[in-house]
């Protein structure tokens, strides 16, 4: 496979009207993006940033305001962004007490994140963070893992367009027709598998190992 295909030249943009029973599935969208670009090791605290910045909207915008959410890679950076429509409402640090339940959004992104601001255009605004990348990363910025590449191509042979989330309105219906394709490939391929006289339980079973050892490759 070509791996320029694959690069994200584009920041990847996500539309969504902000209320708070969304904001799992942003944060599940995000994540998908991200550790399709390679970036496993920033999905947790831009994850974690990206919901704190849906939630000021949703508190001090209002709800279903229409809003989107964008990650764009550029140099050594990871930036996440939130876009709204409202210019007044300006996110600020504010000091809560330890036993407060609110008050902590922008001094989480503010601690988790490399640095964070605010950009006024008009009557809208952006609110962005971002995450550094090591010399390493930064290198590989551009090259998602192979294997989540490859099956991006094959379940949009089953589903007719390469598997994202994005809508949130539906994103629920995404998955679970993400899941859907997933499954129908699996069954497709152990079909082949036994029309060609192997045994089905032996490929599954390796197929079982090569991921596990993989899976303890990354986490070592």
């Amino acid at each position: 496979m070509d791996d320029v295909l694959w690069r994200p030249k584009r920041p990847w943009t996500l539309s969504f009207l902000a209320e708070a029973d969304q904001v799992w599935a942003l944060r599940r969208a995000l994540r998908i993006h991200l550790e399709y670009w390679g970036l496993h090791d920033l999905t947790d605290a831009a994850e974690l940033c990206a919901g704190e910045l849906v939630a000021n909207v949703i508190k001090h915008v209002g709800p279903e305001t229409p809003a989107t959410l964008v990650a764009s890679l550029g140099g050594s950076h990871l930036r996440i962004e939130v876009h709204d429509p409202d210019a007044r409402a300006l996110p600020t640090l504010a000091c809560a007490s330890h036993d407060s339940e609110a008050g902590r959004g922008m001094t989480l992104v503010d601690a988790v994140s490399d640095r964070w601001g605010v950009e006024l255009s008009g009557d809208r605004k952006v609110t962005w963070c971002e995450f550094r990348m090591d010399a390493t990363r930064a290198e590989r910025q551009h090259m998602p893992r192979p294997r989540l590449a490859r099956a991006a191509d094959v379940l949009s042979l089953y589903c007719g367009s390469r598997p994202t989330l994005g809508s949130v309105e539906y994103s629920r219906l995404a998955v679970a027709t993400a899941e859907e394709a997933a499954i129908d490939a699996i069954t497709d391929l152990l079909y082949w598998f036994r029309t060609q006289g192997w045994e089905v339980d032996d490929a599954l079973d390796q197929a079982q190992s090569h991921f596990e050892a993989e899976c303890e490759v990354r986490l070592s």
